[in-house]
């Protein structure tokens, strides 16, 4: 027989996952759930028949799918000062889309407080937390 630790690979040490605010952890859930939304209000623009006679209905589906997928990857970038911003570039975009679908007024107006919460007291919630964990020079 063969020492069985010849034959098997070294085992790998788990790799540590960084350490996520809270201003990061709420935003990228109010925008995960927010993108949903946003898929669906892109088929009641096309449902509803509320683009300009220009544009061709299938682009209020392309634009909710679109606006949906950049929301979802804004959230790999929340821990970020401008991946914060950009998250309300969306908000101000699904606020704009009210001129289209009236009804997408209470969609900004909800989740645009939900983000805003989100971000300003998780942002509280992080200065906070990180006060105790800062080394303290004077003991």
């Amino acid at each position: 027989m063969t020492d069985a630790t010849e034959d098997e690979p070294a085992a790998r040490a788990p790799r540590v996952r960084r350490r996520r605010g809270a201003a990061e952890s709420l935003a990228s859930v109010v925008l995960g759930f927010e993108s949903i939304i946003v898929f669906l209000g892109g088929l009641a623009v096309y449902g509803l028949g509320a683009l300009p006679d220009a544009i061709p209905d299938v682009w209020g589906i392309v634009g909710g799918v679109a606006l949906a997928v950049f929301m979802v990857a804004t959230t790999a970038v929340l821990r970020h000062r401008w991946g914060i911003a950009l998250g309300w570039v969306w908000q101000a975009l699904i606020a704009l889309a009210a001129f289209l679908v009236p009804a997408l007024v209470i969609v900004a107006v909800i989740f645009g407080a939900m983000y805003a919460y989100a971000t300003i007291k998780g942002g509280t919630l992080d200065r906070r937390n990180a006060a105790p964990a800062a080394p303290n020079n004077g003991d």
